[in-house]
């Protein structure tokens, strides 16, 4: 009797607030076969939107728990962006033995500062009084660094189609989970696994200085800093993102 295959080490990418599975279609598209690939849609996002009730990154982390155990996958990497970021800390602080490695793409284990609160506020009442479809037509454009702004026209309006086809309810629903999101950074310091942090010095949703601290947190820490790169590295800069994630996932699997 031969003896059963060996199981493919498994990276998770979990994509940002207002944004579906879709975004990471042409960043892993030359992932190599050795890795299994996870891309779900978080709760209430592309197709994932039906009788969801709690948007909290507590919620995310039980549903990705669920999710994973459906598959068979017993420790993966978490490469989270922004939003996905923040489930992912969640995840990694209920399920700390399911986490192979963790990298936080444009993210941050900090809560949200009160100007930032007071901002989910205002675009939860915008979005309220004005619709989805306005909000996201104002919300995208600066999350790229300003030197890409006019020339990721294609991608921004990608990203705008996505966002307008979140429903209203999952937008407010997870501006008020990203608001009262607690400050993880024990999960940093305590990570028995490698950390990666991917930062772009142009980016005003998670910005150079208030992630300096972080990035001496985990006993094992990797990072990138790029100019001219803001929210969106997977489109700014997609080979050097990619190249990293890669590198990182060859670190966290034993495959340098």
């Amino acid at each position: 009797m031969s003896a059963p295959a060996p199981q493919l080490p498994v990276i998770v990418l979990l994509h940002g607030f207002g944004e579906s599975r879709e975004v990471w279609t042409d960043f892993t598209r030359e992932f190599p076969e050795t890795y299994r690939l996870l891309t779900p849609n978080l709760l209430g996002f592309g197709t994932n939107t039906r009788d969801i009730r709690d948007y909290s990154m507590e919620a995310q982390a039980r549903y990705l728990a669920d999710y994973l155990r459906q598959r068979n996958v017993e420790q993966a990497l978490l490469v989270g962006h922004s939003m996905g970021g923040y489930a992912a800390l969640a995840f990694a602080e209920r399920y700390p033995n399911m986490v192979a490695g963790l990298s936080l793409f444009h993210s941050t284990a900090r809560p949200d500062s009160d100007e930032k609160k007071a901002n989910r506020d205002k675009n939860i009442d915008f979005v309220q009084r004005n619709g989805v479809d306005k909000f996201m037509e104002s919300f995208i454009r600066p999350l790229f660094a300003p030197a890409n702004r006019e020339r990721m026209i294609d991608q921004r309006c990608f990203l705008e189609d996505i966002g307008k086809a979140t429903p209203a309810d999952t937008v407010t629903g997870a501006l008020r989970a990203m608001r009262d999101r607690p400050d993880r950074t024990a999960v940093l310091r305590d990570a028995r696994y490698p950390v990666q942090f991917i930062v772009g010095k142009d980016d005003v949703a998670v910005t150079l200085e208030s992630m300096q601290p972080q990035l001496v947190m985990p006993r094992e820490s990797h990072v990138l800093v790029l100019a001219d790169v803001g929210h969106l590295g997977y489109f700014e800069r997609p080979e050097e993102t990619r190249r990293a994630v890669l590198d990182f996932a060859g670190t966290v699997f034993g495959r340098e």
